[in-house]
């Protein structure tokens, strides 16, 4: 999804420039950085820009970024808060209630976020759900009028945000789209499992036997059973009664894939924590919370969900 391998230059030529322009209301810039010093470079500017502005500055970023961040900032780092990305973010479907709950406790306060959660080092679909995360990005915080966010790229990542920022009239159709897509192919080698409202314990015991064996903690397969028993759950009561579960390890993770021919709506589902008294939609949050990576994609007549809990 939207990667590529891209030049340096291509890169930094085609991301959106975060210090030339700020227009009322919701911004999302992105820059691409070769070396830390050219990382530097952006990132001061732009958060002593909103120091100087009086506004909240957030930086969410990986450890390594933040330090080198520091050291240039001083003595105006203590003004800044500083996340780790790697935890914040690390699913990056819990990166737009982590800023939502920012802008939700300083109402009134314009905010500035800086973001590089694409960070090197990633597994490839940790990458399709960053860059899924940030169109919808564009979709959640397009009302929000103080807030102002600019994600850091590094170019050895070979990612090109400009799609997924500012500027680009498609970015809906591009979620869109992303979202409508089934995930790659479920691979020969997986264990496979049917079922209805009958078997669920018998999947969930035979999942725990599975990841048991591949050596999840135990803390990691509990948060694992009760994810998967919400998303079994969800296929059961909306995805036509029954689904299909498959099992494997790649990638140093356990994967369960779990499909139904159930259709969702709403893009944001699992991002926006739904009302006590909703339909749905609590089963996909809570499982964002318990897995290290969670995927999401439903079209015409499938709904497939792919959970992945890290081998520790």
């Amino acid at each position: 999804m939207l990667r590529a391998d891209y030049s340096v230059q291509v890169l930094k030529d085609s991301a959106t420039d975060s210090l030339h322009g700020a227009p009322a209301g919701f911004k999302h810039d992105a820059f691409v950085h070769g070396t830390d010093e050219e990382f530097v470079l952006r990132a001061v500017a732009f958060v002593r820009e909103g120091l100087a502005a009086g506004e909240k500055v957030v930086a969410a970023l990986p450890p390594e970024r933040i330090a080198v961040l520091r050291d240039a900032l001083e003595p105006q780092s203590s003004e800044v808060t500083f996340v780790d990305m790697t935890v914040a973010g690390g699913n990056p479907a819990r990166l737009i209630p982590f800023w939502r709950a920012i802008l939700e406790k300083e109402p009134g306060r314009r905010v500035r976020g800086l973001s590089e959660a694409a960070y090197p080092g990633r597994s490839a679909p940790e990458y399709d759900e960053v860059l899924l995360h940030e169109a919808l990005s564009e979709i959640a915080f397009a009302a929000d009028r103080s807030f102002r966010l600019c994600c850091g790229y590094d170019a050895s990542v070979g990612i090109d945000p400009t799609a997924t920022h500012s500027g680009h009239s498609g970015t809906e159709a591009l979620a869109d789209k992303a979202f409508r897509t089934a995930l790659s192919d479920v691979p020969d080698r997986a264990e496979r499992w049917e079922f209805g409202p009958d078997e669920l314990g018998q999947v969930r015991q035979w999942v725990g036997g599975q990841a048991s064996s591949h050596g999840v903690s135990r803390d990691r397969l509990e948060d694992l059973a009760l994810a998967l028993h919400e998303i079994c759950t969800n296929s059961i009561r909306f995805g036509g009664g029954r689904g299909a579960l498959a099992v494997w390890i790649a990638d140093g993770a356990l994967i369960c894939d779990v499909t139904d021919r159930g259709r969702i709506e709403d893009l944001m589902v699992g991002r926006v924590l739904p009302p006590l008294d909703g339909l749905g939609g609590r089963g996909v949050w809570l499982a964002n919370q318990l897995c290290d990576l969670v995927q999401l994609r439903s079209g015409d007549d499938f709904t497939q969900v792919r959970l992945y809990t890290r081998l520790r």
